[in-house]
């Protein structure tokens, strides 16, 4: 016996057959969209940060690099990219004629401002989130997804996971020092909170008596590096030589502790970018200590 469907089981069917359709464009554009933010090959990558040119590198993305900022320097190879000007203050225009895939930016040292008006010009951007050292391994692997080079991604991470383990758990944590990290001596300037350098100095046992400073980069008065006496004085690298330039107040501190027993040392300036070079930088600090 046949059945005849209804006028209104018919149009029943058809609204049903619509939603499915439906269905599968909406998800066929969801997967469209994962695979073209997470899982695309870019051609054309510009840096806003030190800190990415290095991390891309570290991924094997030097190819892709289009452009980076005027303060790239490293690895050496960097130095050979288009420039587009400084972290704060980059040039949109230089950055248009690069032609990029995509931008790569910072949470932590690039303008919001700037990413919106990239947006606004139709250029792609990813913000690399990391602002301390124990954040760094996850933020890697995300990044290596989003680029496409997970494997190489995972290895990065699983070096920095295992450094950060090492000295958590290693006898550094038992000879606690009173440390103090120069980044410049006159004025002189400190690394406070917040910063990688503090991060890094407690990684190896090192307590930084600037530790409670109002910036992540104070200036700091002679007066309280004298009354707080520092066990070590790390002294970071500067555009000058550092020697010549902290060779007068180095005399003014001669009655701190670190100073009078010998223990001042100058140090390269990898701790200064959040990137592949933190973990050199860690055990820099490290070797002074044994």
């Amino acid at each position: 016996m046949k059945t005849e469907l209804s006028d209104s089981n018919k149009k029943s069917l058809v609204f049903r057959t619509l939603g499915i359709l439906w269905v599968l464009i909406i998800l066929s554009t969801f997967i469209l969209f994962f695979n073209t933010v997470y899982a695309f090959t870019y051609k054309r990558i510009v840096s806003l940060a030190p800190s990415i040119t290095e991390i891309l590198f570290a991924l094997g993305l030097k190819e892709q690099i289009a452009g980076v900022t005027n303060f790239c320097d490293y690895p050496p190879e960097a130095l050979k990219k288009p420039r587009v000007g400084g972290m704060t203050n980059p040039s949109l225009e230089a950055i248009v004629r690069l032609r990029p895939d995509i931008v790569v930016l910072t949470i932590d040292g690039n303008h919001k401002e700037f990413e919106e008006r990239l947006k606004r010009v139709g250029i792609r951007t990813y913000v690399f989130k990391a602002r301390r050292i124990s954040e760094l391994p996850e933020e890697i692997k995300r990044m290596g997804k989003a680029f496409g080079v997970m494997d190489k991604a995972t290895q990065l991470s699983e070096q920095f996971k295992a450094t950060l383990n090492y000295y958590k758990n290693s006898t550094y944590q038992s000879k606690k020092k009173n440390a103090l990290f120069i980044i410049w001596p006159e004025p002189l300037i400190v690394a406070g909170p917040g910063t990688a350098i503090d991060e890094a100095m407690g990684l190896v046992g090192l307590v930084n008596i600037a530790h409670d400073a109002t910036a992540r980069y104070p200036r700091y008065s002679l007066e309280e590096v004298i009354r707080r006496n520092p066990d070590v004085i790390f002294i970071g690298k500067g555009h000058e030589d550092m020697r010549k330039v902290s060779s007068r107040i180095l005399k003014r501190l001669s009655m701190v502790k670190a100073v009078k027993e010998g223990r001042v040392y100058y140090v390269s300036d990898a701790l200064y970018r959040l990137g592949p070079r933190i973990i050199d930088g860690i055990q820099e600090l490290a070797g002074y200590l044994k």
